[in-house]
């Protein structure tokens, strides 16, 4: 599984943070932004949520609330960007909506807290294949279906 990671200028510190502590376990792609300079989050949101749609891979993305990037990437067809601040919230999103994109807010979680929930997230498997989870792929083929189909005339 390949994993990547982008920011803009306000998640920039706690992306570098993200990359120092989980680099054992995770192997992360850093895509941007590298410095601390102003960045528009749209552009690193839809680089990154491309590239895990084309490459059926995870990722994560920071900036000062999540929400941004979490909107922004949820624009690119497949992707199912969820804003995660707690350890419930990082399990739910993969094991019931299979999320394939962390969003989190530098301004409204500590690093430790970032870290913790980034590896429960990137660990957690989807439960949609489970007897008790079929309800939840049901659900992603709603989603899908309606992402394929919702525009067309």
């Amino acid at each position: 599984m390949k994993y990547y990671i982008g920011s803009d200028h306000a998640g920039f510190a706690l992306k570098e943070k993200l990359r120092e502590y989980l680099k054992p376990e995770f192997e992360l792609i850093d895509i941007g932004v590298f410095s601390e300079e102003r960045a528009d989050y749209p552009k690193i949101a839809f680089e990154l949520a491309k590239k895990i749609y084309l490459e059926n891979a995870m990722g994560i993305l920071v900036c000062g609330t999540g929400i941004g990037m979490s909107i922004a990437a949820n624009k690119i067809k497949g992707i199912r960007a969820a804003v995660i601040y707690d350890e419930f919230t990082a399990q739910m999103a993969r094991e019931h909506n299979n999320a394939n994109i962390a969003c989190l807010g530098a301004r409204n979680i500590t690093e430790e807290k970032a870290i913790k929930i980034t590896k429960i997230f990137l660990s957690t498997k989807f439960s949609g294949e489970t007897e008790t989870g079929k309800r939840h792929s049901e659900r992603i083929r709603q989603i899908k279906e309606f992402e394929e189909n919702a525009l067309k005339k």
